[in-house]
């Protein structure tokens, strides 16, 4: 049973940093595709970053969050992380790991139905 485990939500005010994980378990990690994505209240979920796990390194950001969020990973973990930099109150949202347990050696995706396997999110909240 694969299981998405994320933590490291917060308040924080704008122009500070959080740093997010996301722990997978029984999930073959081996040439496969994470992404973390958001979803504000009212608001469609949106894909931030995506990344090749298991032996890639391609990375792929939102435009909204380039240059201030950065995804990497822990093979030996088997736990990807999103370092959150000079966050914007427009950056609150509910955070979402998900990963694609289908295809091997995936083109990197920022959509939502590339991924079937989601964590039960984590809030980020920023104030003015």
């Amino acid at each position: 049973q694969v299981q998405l485990v994320e933590s490291g939500g917060g308040s924080v005010q704008a122009g500070g940093s959080l740093r997010l994980s996301c722990a997978a378990s029984g999930y073959l990690y081996s040439g496969r595709r994470m992404a973390w994505f958001r979803q504000a209240p009212g608001e469609e979920r949106e894909g931030v970053a995506s990344i090749q796990v298991g032996g890639g390194e391609g990375t792929v950001y939102a435009d909204s969050v380039k240059g201030r969020f950065t995804v990497s990973q822990d093979n030996a973990k088997n736990t990807v992380y999103l370092q959150m930099n000079s966050l914007k109150p427009e950056d609150s949202a509910m955070y979402y790991c998900a990963a694609d347990g289908t295809h091997f050696w995936p083109v990197l995706s920022l959509r939502p139905r590339d991924y079937n396997y989601w964590g039960q999110g984590t809030q980020v909240t920023v104030s003015s």
